[in-house]
């Protein structure tokens, strides 16, 4: 019996894109800043929404700036002395969207700050109304809600007031941007449908800061948000008769091979980025994950081997059910670019956020290490600029051989 998700992704084959909305939040060759509290903040070390937008926007990739600050919050984002503003900061990137990320640090002043809350917010908006930070259009502004209050049980003793707080906090910014006309990701009550499934893995470290499954989560939740596009790939073979169906790739010269099966697989969209965890996965995720399914196999446990490269081994029944397929070679290409969008975030990091002040305004601001900042805070700033333009390379598809054979 195949799950109600599987079902539903069966339900769109032989598709091999989805509706686009017709103006999308992000759109291809935009330049973004990110800037809030500590979820924009860590977006830089985990890549995850970063890779999906730069996939998504392929023929001409989106650049990504972020400004996030631990703790940030609107009315309270202290940067130590001397810091660049962020207006020059956008301005220097040439901003045309900007995605603000607020409301988790405000939601712990509870109702009483609900409405300086939501002048901040229109604060926000009329300050970067109209200004033309890459020198020729407005900027465009995009508001994200806190996620959700997770229940850990013990570390997490008042998780039902501060969802409470969380849900009050994000509909006022889903008021705000509904008046404003702005784009409004509601982050709160997506990853609180998650978290209500014990089954599946934990999404944060402590109730309110995402772990890696977590920004992995939020990553699909946002993108699918602001930019949707061709869901995951899904794939379906018949043991027996050879028929294949194929979303997100072509699937093609199936036979047999033993009591196996083998078939060409040409990629033509991006795989879906693999979850940093070996367990399994919130339901409601299903729809981010690739899958292949097979009908048909005589009894017995099968190994895939794309490329003659072992991935993944299951039994017969389960292959009918569909597995999830996250190691493939491809899968590995896009792990690997991940991590270049790390590395590249982490060159911009060292040259806008230094991260010894005392070499700037302290006393060591004359010593050799003080006078050669400033040499050094340039050449990191070339050297994100150089390893973007890598990125601009995308992961690159190609025909591949699936072999399914019996263990």
């Amino acid at each position: 019996m195949k799950s109600p998700a599987i079902l539903a992704l069966l339900a769109l084959l032989p598709a091999t894109t989805s509706t686009i909305a017709a103006d999308p939040a992000i759109r291809p060759g935009d330049r973004i800043a990110i800037i809030g509290n500590t979820y924009a903040d860590q977006l830089r070390v985990h890549g995850y929404l970063e890779t999906l937008l730069l996939q998504r926007t392929k023929e001409n990739p989106v650049s990504i700036r972020n400004l996030g600050w631990g703790a940030d919050m609107l009315s309270n984002r202290d940067r130590p002395t001397n810091f660049p503003s962020e207006e020059s900061m956008l301005r220097a990137h040439e901003t045309d969207v900007i995605i603000a990320c607020f409301g988790m640090g405000e939601s712990f002043a509870g109702d009483k700050g609900i409405e300086q809350f939501r002048q901040d917010l229109i604060d926000l908006a009329t300050y970067h109304r109209g200004k033309k930070y890459n020198g020729k259009t407005a900027v465009r502004l995009i508001l994200v809600s806190p996620i959700a209050h997770e229940d850990l049980g013990e570390l997490t003793p008042s998780v039902n007031r501060r969802n409470n707080q969380l849900r009050a906090y994000s509909k006022t910014m889903e008021e705000v941007a509904r008046e404003a006309k702005i784009p409004f990701v509601n982050l709160f009550e997506k990853t609180r449908y998650l978290m209500e499934d014990n089954s599946a893995p934990k999404l944060t470290i402590n109730g309110i800061h995402l772990n890696s499954y977590g920004y992995w989560a939020a990553a699909g939740i946002v993108a699918e948000s602001l930019m949707p596009t061709a869901p995951a790939w899904i794939f379906r073979v018949d043991a027996l008769s050879g028929k294949t169906l194929g979303r997100g790739a072509i699937l093609s010269k199936a036979k047999p091979a033993g009591q196996g099966i083998r078939f060409t697989v040409q990629e033509q969209s991006p795989p879906s980025m693999m979850p940093p965890t070996g367990k399994n996965i919130h339901d409601g995720l299903t729809g981010n994950r690739d899958q292949l399914i097979v009908d048909n196999l005589a009894p017995g446990t099968y190994m895939l081997s794309i490329d003659k490269k072992p991935v993944i081994s299951a039994s017969h029944d389960k292959w009918a059910k569909g597995v999830p397929i996250d190691n493939s070679p491809v899968h590995r290409e896009l792990e690997n670019y991940r991590l270049n969008v790390n590395d590249k975030n982490l060159q911009f990091t060292y040259s806008w956020k230094a991260l010894n002040q005392v070499h700037i305004v302290g006393e060591r601001r004359s010593s050799p290490s003080g006078r050669s900042l400033p040499a050094e805070v340039i050449r990191f700033n070339e050297l994100a600029i150089a390893k973007e333009k890598e990125l601009q390379s995308p992961i690159i598809l190609r025909t591949r051989e699936w072999v399914l054979l019996p263990e």
